[in-house]
């Protein structure tokens, strides 16, 4: 017996906003029922697992215990830059100079995230 991953869920002061964000990020729509002002907002999922963003009282004070990370098309270094000009913030860095490693951002309510090196770069 297996059981399946449906989402990954956020916690949000604003979770249409935070979706929006995270739409740009993956370029995949906010589902067509989501709007502004609503308690909840997800991206429209393609044929799996998809982003979820519920809305909370309270702020965000500490660590994520669980991230996602994402595997760009393009290299690591170009999807860094890229994600920071949509909102992410800088976190940590941790490439190494033979060109592994990851760097960690965060977004606009300060959920952390990694962006990994795409395939190429890791058949390289």
């Amino acid at each position: 017996m297996s059981t399946s991953l449906r989402n990954v869920c956020f916690d949000a002061a604003d979770p249409y906003q935070l979706a929006t964000f995270w739409s740009q990020v993956m370029d995949q729509p906010i589902a067509a029922e989501c709007a502004p002002g609503l308690e909840e907002a997800y991206l429209d999922a393609v044929g799996g697992s998809c982003l979820v963003f519920q809305q909370v009282p309270e702020t965000k004070v500490g660590k994520n215990r669980v991230h996602v990370c994402l595997t760009p098309e393009l290299t690591r270094d170009e999807e860094v830059e890229r994600v920071i000009a949509l909102g992410a913030r800088f976190v940590s860095d941790h490439r190494n100079p033979d060109g592994t490693g990851w760097v960690v951002l965060a977004d606009p309510e300060g959920n952390e995230f990694c962006v990994l090196r795409s395939d190429a770069e890791r058949a390289g």
